[in-house]
């Protein structure tokens, strides 16, 4: 079981990107973005159920950031609009096979699985 997080990359304020996290040898119910920034702790960013039922967004992210999923390609995206330099982080995909609750979702230890992490840099 790997999950593989893609879509970093360097983009000016205010632009976009769209990570992705895709999940080989099984499909969870339960999937989070994290960030680490340097010198800080990791934090929650989204989390969504694959039933689709369930979103969740940190409040530092919610109207610019939207996770989603395809249920066709086992993956889970992460789009993030109008990006700022406080963004730039390490992204990490997490997955559990639990549905956890809404509550939940924004707890690491929550998470079994996690991906390697994937570098966004925002320069201002």
């Amino acid at each position: 079981v790997q999950l593989q997080a893609s879509g970093g990359g360097l983009v000016q304020a205010g632009g976009s990107l769209r990570l992705s996290c895709a999940a080989s040898g099984r499909t969870f119910s339960t999937y989070g973005w994290f960030r680490q920034a340097p010198g800080k702790e990791r934090e929650f960013v989204a989390g969504i159920r694959w039933s689709g039922s369930t979103t969740r967004h940190a409040d530092s992210v919610k109207g610019r950031f939207t996770i989603s999923r395809d249920t066709a390609r086992n993956t889970v995206y992460l789009q993030m609009n109008s990006l700022k330099p406080e963004d730039t982080a390490v992204y990490y995909c997490a997955a559990d096979a639990r549905s956890l609750i809404w509550s939940s979702m924004a707890d690491e230890n929550q998470y079994d699985y996690w991906g390697q992490g994937t570098q966004v840099t925002v320069s201002s």
